[in-house]
């Protein structure tokens, strides 16, 4: 069966109307995916050599433990952001004789065929026959090797279940990022804990006891049943969701039913970026980001004055604007003719889009209050830049989407995906980054850098208050350009 089903979804591929546009994308991907792996064995080839410069103090094997966790742990984060789920399909076989064990069969064994499975052994197979194999003998080196496969597999079955889980209730990726930050912290910043030491301890062991290995291999074969439960168990999950989404009001979230005809619209997109793969993830995007000042606050290179606390500011306050409202309408683009036939005002469309933007500018701006603790200073800039993204970039970010008409597909995963970008979306950042320094900058040259922290909030504050003006000229111009703007959408 999981052979039938290989030849349906190649039927469907070749079958489908956008096979020319589907075939120069993997085309592509292709050859790019094959140079990343070029580099990868070029690198594997040369890693005894980088491991002595990197570390001379140690052996070439004991450097070659230390990096081998942080090599996995760099793995999983790498297929959280970049890994793909596999998909199928699955209403064509509800009538049909085909069970949840054939499907779940099917999505286990093609999900294996990825990078991300290839990479390690061809990063670590060079080393080991050079250095493993002829001087400490093939049971060593099969030790490492089968270690190294198995955490492969395990690193390759947790992101899938973790992906699957986070889809279903966010707050997974919260404590993920949580865990990661706590750990960062207690290895990088506070020196509590090594992983470099535990790695060389975990793989010194099975160095000094080749059999070993056969405990990743449980790992493995544990997370594996861990995920084929899981996909069985939640098969049908997106399919009956899907069919009874319809049950209840668009207007059930009750904060936004205070707002009208807008509020309704602003609670439809909500549900829109929740259910889909591509806005969803600019959703998670937004959340880690929160942790962005620790990079930079933390780093004395980038000075304390107030220039990089501007960008800090702008970018994690305003991170839902700049980047889910870069792709501004095209996130509506597939139902984008049926807004524009509904009785719904373009005044409130845009009223939809300015509590959107207010309601998650919020809540990045409470989540950023924790960094006072590098500062006042840091809290009143945050602030100030607040009041900008919602009083400034909101309209620069609405005024670029009428110019907007890209397409995307909300079913899509972000990685690799570069639908709906264009020109709009790179010269919409000039102004959106450079803008605050064109106010700030001639300030700070002459040693006034809170003035030019208090003209940018004045500006703010300004555009807030005639935000009704901006709003009517936002009006007219998706009046002149909506017609356009339905066409690119068609046509996409």
């Amino acid at each position: 069966m999981t052979l039938s089903f290989f030849q349906h979804q190649w039927k469907a591929f070749w079958r489908s109307k956008n096979t020319g546009k589907s075939v120069a994308v993997r085309v592509v991907m292709a050859f790019l995916t094959l140079y990343l792996l070029l580099n990868v064995v070029l690198v594997a080839f040369f890693l005894d050599e980088i491991l002595d410069e990197l570390f001379p103090s140690e052996t070439v094997i004991s450097a070659f433990n230390g990096i081998l966790l942080y090599y996995f742990l760099m793995d999983i984060l790498t297929r959280f952001q970049l890994q793909e789920l596999p998909t199928l399909s699955v209403r064509p076989y509800l009538t049909l004789p085909v069970t949840r064990r054939q499907i779940v069969n099917y999505l286990s064994i093609c999900s294996l065929w990825s990078p991300f499975n290839i990479a390690p052994l061809l990063l670590t197979l060079p080393f080991l026959l050079k250095q493993v194999l002829p001087y400490h003998g093939a049971a060593i080196f099969f030790g490492y090797l089968v270690s190294i496969a198995a955490l492969t597999l395990f690193n390759h079955f947790f992101s899938l279940w973790f992906k699957r889980k986070v889809n279903i209730n966010s707050w997974f990726l919260l404590g993920f990022v949580i865990v990661v930050v706590v750990l960062a912290l207690l290895d990088f910043h506070w020196e509590i804990i090594s992983f470099s030491n535990i790695s060389k301890a975990v793989f010194g062991q099975i160095y000094a006891t080749p059999l070993l290995c056969l405990v990743p291999c449980l790992l493995a074969a544990g997370i594996f049943f861990v995920n084929y439960t899981f996909l069985k168990n939640n098969l049908y999950l997106d399919e009956l969701r899907s069919d009874h989404s319809g049950e209840k009001s668009s207007t059930d979230i009750a904060f936004f039913n205070r707002f009208g005809i807008a509020g309704q619209l602003a609670a439809l997109e909500l549900k829109l970026i929740m259910r889909n793969k591509r806005p969803g993830s600019s959703l998670k995007i937004c959340g880690l980001m929160m942790f962005y000042g620790l990079l930079i606050y933390t780093n004395p290179a980038y000075g304390s004055g107030p220039g990089w606390k501007i960008f800090v500011g702008m970018f994690m306050t305003g991170i839902f604007i700049i980047n889910y409202g870069q792709f501004m309408f095209s996130w509506q683009s597939s139902h984008f003719d049926g807004l524009m036939a509904q009785k719904v005002k373009a005044s409130d469309f845009f009223q939809s889009k300015f509590i959107l933007f207010y309601c998650f500018s919020v809540v990045a701006y409470i989540l950023t209050i924790p960094y006072v603790y590098f500062g006042w200073e840091v809290l009143l800039i945050h602030s100030v830049m607040f009041l900008w993204n919602i009083g400034v970039n909101t309209l620069i970010v609405l005024y670029f989407a009428t110019r907007n008409y890209k397409r995307i597909d909300l079913t899509k995963s972000s990685s690799f995906n570069w639908e709906g970008v264009g020109a709009s979306q790179w010269i919409l950042s000039i102004p959106l980054i450079f803008l605050p320094y064109v106010i700030y900058l001639p300030f700070s040259l002459f040693g006034l850098e809170m003035w030019g922290i208090l003209i940018l909030a004045l500006s703010s504050i300004t555009f807030l208050i005639t935000r009704g003006y901006w709003l009517g000229l936002l009006v007219r111009e998706f009046g002149e350009k909506r017609h356009t703007i339905a066409e690119g959408f068609r046509n996409g």
